[in-house]
């Protein structure tokens, strides 16, 4: 019985003793230091810029020349009528000279930036009276040197009266535009005519009166008012003002960016659009169109809430060189290190390596903390290694270090690390880490390589949607008016970034034009 007893005892300080040992030994575990090993020094970096872009958009206006020439065939009189002085008044007398025309259908070019309007003119000038005393006495003396002096006297005695002559009228009215726009807000349409005639002569008793010479002065003055007329009305016609106007306060807005699916979980974003200069290149003018380049310049920028930008309206229009036309706009993206590092944690926190459960050691990452330095990120590992031949389990815990470059892959709208390496003051870890742990470094560099990326096709694409959504308001379909617009592209063009925030810089490019082929009041 004391044997039993004894063997019992024995068999439960044994399981003490075992018990207390393992205990020990993972309160050892658990208790180990970790390395004590320095982080590499961190560049601190100036805050960037506000986050604001240059946008532009720049709209070629295309007005048909036969749209021109239509509205001028309805604005323009048909027929043109006047009186002329008395170029004989010592023949004839109590004249009558008037002249009557009327234009033919009109006719529109355009070249090397000058538009020209003809029309053809057709008519006539037609003379009234009778022949004045003194070309009376002239008669006489005449008939009495052939018919001798009484029939003269008989003859002189009869006034010479209702004297009828005509004469056609033939010739064109040539009209031509060289337009300007004023800085002002206005064209100037730089009109001028000039007035062809044909060379004919009416016969007034035996008196040559020459037609171009009696019409054209007339012509010309009725012509030249008429271009005066319409000059006044282009030049003060307020509708270019009022539909820019128009434009710039439907430009100045903001837009969500917010969107369904995969982009639904980002966090709430708007992209507010400031026009700040109106911009337009002079008229362009070729066989086909009058072509006006207008434009918008202005500041984008993301925001975290929505805001109410203010945009006033400019005095001034600025006047530049002919440049390319589209749609350009800029949209930074502002995304904190804290996302970074959720990112990277989501991707590595937890995994241990190697992966495939190869090799002596276990090294395990428990927590992920990435630091802007200059040009590059620090990305400290806190890792715990054990021994995977050692029964007794141990392990120990330390910092690496390691570096690598934030690259943006256009291509695949991602953003990556690249250049990884190692930092040198993670040596110090592997004195307690082990060698053994260093062999899995490199897994865990390719895995930082492969995992830790941010995916940009969500903010990308939906950022693209809603651009595109903004642009698409402005498309019309009209009786003689329409405007194509939309978004085709966007590119992620440049990535920078400060001690606390990362910041992608994306383009959105499309198209914008404006057909007119009616227009309505001149």
């Amino acid at each position: 019985m004391r044997l039993a007893l004894n063997f019992k005892t024995i068999l439960i300080a044994v399981a003490v003793l075992a018990a207390s040992f393992f205990i020990s030994l993972k309160a050892m575990d658990w208790l180990s230091p970790r390395a004590t090993n320095s982080a590499p020094p961190v560049a601190q970096l100036p805050p960037l810029p506000p986050a604001s872009k240059s946008s532009i958009v720049v709209a070629p206006v295309a007005i048909a020349i036969s749209a021109i020439r239509e509205q001028a065939e309805k604005a323009a009189p048909r027929n043109f009528a006047g009186k002329a002085d008395n170029p004989i008044s010592q023949i004839l007398e109590n004249a009558d000279i008037g002249w009557s025309a009327v234009r033919g259908p009109m006719a529109a070019a355009g070249d090397k930036d000058v538009l020209t309007i003809s029309t053809p003119l057709s008519g006539k000038l037609n003379v009234t009276g009778s022949l004045s005393a003194k070309a009376t006495g002239a008669l006489g003396d005449a008939l009495g040197s052939v018919l001798g002096g009484d029939a003269a006297k008989r003859i002189g005695a009869v006034n010479i009266k209702n004297l009828n002559a005509s004469a056609e009228i033939k010739g064109n009215v040539v009209v031509t535009s060289r337009p300007k726009l004023a800085a002002n807000w206005h064209l100037e349409p730089n009109l001028g005519a000039q007035v062809n005639l044909g060379d004919t002569n009416l016969n007034v008793s035996g008196a040559k009166v020459n037609v171009p010479a009696q019409v054209k002065p007339l012509i010309d003055k009725n012509v030249g008012e008429q271009i005066n007329i319409v000059s006044e009305r282009i030049r003060n016609d307020p509708s270019l003002r009022e539909n820019a106007k128009l434009q710039w306060a439907r430009a100045c807005r903001t837009i969500p960016l917010q969107g369904s699916g995969s982009s639904a979980a980002l966090p709430p974003l708007w992209l507010e659009m400031k026009p700040t200069r109106a911009i337009a290149a002079q008229p362009r003018v070729d066989a086909q169109n009058v072509t006006l380049l207008l434009g918008l310049e202005l500041e984008t920028r993301v925001t975290s809430a929505p805001s109410k930008p203010d945009c006033p309206f400019p005095d001034k229009i600025s006047i530049v060189p002919p440049t390319g036309t589209g749609v350009s706009i800029g949209v930074p993206i502002d995304v904190p290190f804290t996302e970074i590092n959720k990112l990277i944690a989501a991707q590595m926190v937890g995994h241990t390596y190697p992966e495939d459960g190869s090799g002596p050691v276990d090294v395990t990452v428990k927590s992920v903390n990435v630091v802007p330095s200059g040009d590059r990120l620090l990305i400290s590992l806190l890792v715990r290694a054990k021994e995977k031949k050692s029964w007794l389990g141990l392990g120990a815990e330390a910092t690496v270090h390691i570096w690598g470059r934030p690259m943006l892959d256009q291509a695949q709208q991602t953003l990556r690390l690249a250049d990884i390496q190692l930092a040198v003051e993670s040596e110090a870890a592997f004195g307690l880490l082990g060698a053994a742990a260093r062999a899995v470094v490199p897994q865990m560099q390719q895995a930082l390589v492969q995992k830790a990326t941010l995916d940009l096709k969500p903010i990308a694409a939906n950022a693209r949607e809603k651009i595109a959504a903004a642009i698409a308001d402005y498309q019309k379909s009209e009786d003689g008016l329409k405007v194509d617009a939309k978004i085709d592209s966007l590119t992620l063009a440049d990535i920078a970034f400060d001690s606390k925030t990362l910041r992608v810089v994306a383009e959105a490019g499309g198209s914008l034009n404006v057909y007119v082929t009616k227009l309505s009041g001149m």
